[in-house]
């Protein structure tokens, strides 16, 4: 199986080196500047537990010299996605499957919504262009229950978890899902397959909502955001109706706001990935955490003033801090 991994920084990284030392795949990266230096030189390298994890890498910044792949794992930032969705193009042949390995709700996640009728999720593909590029049948979704961080180019940290899910976007079972999830197993990843992935990934994004955004703009970690009972209480809020939301969509959540707190708690102090994001003076994953959420939504008649005030003022916070495009500019 050819693997090639598009993002080789923290997740892609974890991946990349797993199924690199498995030796069971033929994995290459998609890398660019230091990244690509850095694979060149010293191959894959993970760190865990004390020990250091190495595999030889291929990498190149043309995906032409790659050609086409069995499999595509997409680990970029979001904002970054539009640019390499024209790009990859001579990785996907027809029958590639393609792993979005990222944050939040994805480009393809309202395909088959009646209410989007074929429109694109503006929020996180702009004119439908990802779209364009990425066919809808190639996609096997994914969820990320895995800690871990890039503190050098080419090398990952990693932390806590091993844990993905997988599934086919429709639903139901598949042979290329199964495929996918023996190789990653014996990668010794924990691999879940899934019968209805777009319910993993509204869950996830559930919790992620207002903590990620919520400790951007405070510069709190987790434990100090809960700690406090208006910020807590508004957290709650904008979970609720994040929850109604999914309702209309199929995707029913079953906790309330004070379950899901109760599962951060267990993290402690922890740092979120948009805290991490603001504090390396990277972009931050604001559309498809918080505004695709919005959008869906409003494209359903639903009000929800909490993540309305929730995405406004961290989209201002972006903006005065140079993390996130002015309008007009995205």
């Amino acid at each position: 199986m050819k693997i090639c991994i598009v993002g080789a920084g923290a997740i892609g990284g974890w991946i990349g080196t797993r199924l690199a030392a498995a030796g069971r795949a033929e994995v290459s990266a998609l890398a660019r500047r230091d990244t690509l230096a850095a694979l060149r030189a010293h191959g894959w390298r993970m760190r865990q537990g004390g020990a250091l994890m190495q595999a030889p890498a291929r990498a190149e910044e043309d995906a032409a010299r790659l050609g086409e792949q069995d499999v595509v794992v997409i680990a970029v930032k979001g904002p970054a996605l539009g640019q390499v969705a024209t790009q990859i193009a001579p990785l996907i042949g027809p029958q590639t499957v393609v792993l979005p390995a990222m944050n939040g709700v994805p480009w393809w996640f309202c395909q088959g919504l009646p209410a989007f009728a074929g429109k694109p999720l503006e929020s996180v593909d702009p004119g439908g262009r990802i779209a364009a590029a990425i066919g809808f049948g190639h996609v096997v979704g994914c969820v990320v229950h895995v800690s871990a961080a890039s503190p050098e180019a080419g090398l990952v940290d990693h932390k806590m978890g091993n844990h993905l899910i997988i599934g086919e976007p429709p639903g139901g079972a598949s042979d290329r899902v199964a495929r996918l999830a023996e190789v990653f197993n014996h990668a010794g990843m924990e691999i879940t397959v899934s019968d209805n992935v777009r319910q993993d990934i509204w869950y996830k994004l559930w919790g992620n909502l207002t903590m990620n955004p919520v400790s951007a703009i405070t510069g709190a970690t987790t434990d100090r955001i809960q700690a406090d009972p208006l910020v807590r209480r508004f957290c709650s809020a904008a979970m609720e109706e994040a929850a109604q939301i999914g309702a209309r969509i199929g995707c029913q959540i079953d906790q309330s706001p004070e379950d899901r707190h109760a599962v951060t708690a267990r993290l402690g102090a922890f740092r979120t990935s948009m805290l991490q994001d603001v504090d390396a003076g990277r972009a931050i994953e604001l559309d498809a955490i918080v505004g695709a959420v919005q959008e869906i939504g409003e494209v359903l008649g639903m009000s929800s003033p909490n993540i309305s005030a929730l995405f406004g003022l961290t989209r201002l916070f972006g903006r005065v801090h140079g993390l996130y495009p002015e309008a007009g500019k995205g």
